[in-house]
């Protein structure tokens, strides 16, 4: 993976790998809906051919893991005090594995430490004595996962989000955002970011929020790793800068 520093801190967001182009926060690199001319929203970058994912259609009161849909709807339950309100997730559209909850998690890392398991989709925060909080997410798809230790950065909520001029030749509708979208429940980094570095340099990469619960156990990024809004301002609240960051092979 080859690394570059960032210009213009918080509007270069083109990832570089080996010899791809990627871009930080678009998930796929499919062209907006054609039924939807002139539209440019979330969804188009988020997904492009990849918005056709079904739900998985989960049924049932309790989970394998013993959260019961209730509580489930509590935990991803609308965020009305914030910046841009945020809305509950439907629950029903996330297999229940990828719910918040704390697990047994043997690591040899301090406490805080973030790792990001792309094979599993999960993201864990150690918090010590062989337990972690485990989060479900969505990873990098294929070509685009990478592995390796960073720490955090840098963090920002509701960040501002500029398309690089890769995505706007691709995607012309773009182009009104040249000069950054503002924050918002629009913008595809959503209400939390963190930005990963190694070495001083800007990695490219970062762990940001997602409200599209049917992303959640894929692998569709360009290599960025993506948590529900709820789960990642949970994590964004414990992590301060320069928390290491260990991105296992996936």
């Amino acid at each position: 993976m080859a690394l570059i520093e960032q210009q213009n801190m918080g509007n270069s967001e083109i990832m570089i790998m080996d010899r791809g182009i990627a871009d930080a926060g678009e998930i796929d690199e499919g062209a907006l809906p054609a039924s939807r001319p002139g539209l440019l929203d979330r969804r188009s970058f988020l997904f492009g051919s990849a918005a056709g994912l079904s739900a998985l259609g989960l049924a049932g009161c309790v989970t394998s893991d013993g959260m019961s849909r209730a509580e489930a709807e509590k935990l991803y339950g609308p965020l009305p005090q914030e910046k841009f309100p945020i809305p509950a997730v439907d629950v029903s559209k996330i297999d229940p594995k990828y719910y918040r909850r704390t697990v047994r998690y043997d690591s040899n890392e301090a406490p805080g430490t973030i790792i990001v398991d792309p094979g599993n989709y999960y993201v864990y925060r150690v918090e010590g004595d062989g337990n972690a909080t485990r989060y479900g997410a969505n990873v990098g798809r294929e070509g685009f996962l990478w592995s390796g230790n960073a720490y955090v950065g840098r963090k920002a909520e509701w960040p501002i989000w500029t398309p690089p001029k890769e995505m706007i030749q691709r995607q012309p509708e773009a182009r009104k955002y040249a000069g950054g979208m503002p924050g918002g429940l629009d913008n595809p980094l959503g209400a939390r970011t963190l930005y990963l570095y190694q070495n001083g340099v800007y990695t490219l990469y970062t762990i940001y929020s997602t409200s599209d619960p049917e992303t959640i156990g894929s692998g569709i990024t360009s290599g960025c790793t993506g948590l529900l809004s709820q789960d990642m301002i949970d994590l964004y609240s414990r992590t301060p800068v320069k928390t290491k960051v260990v991105v296992l092979p996936a």
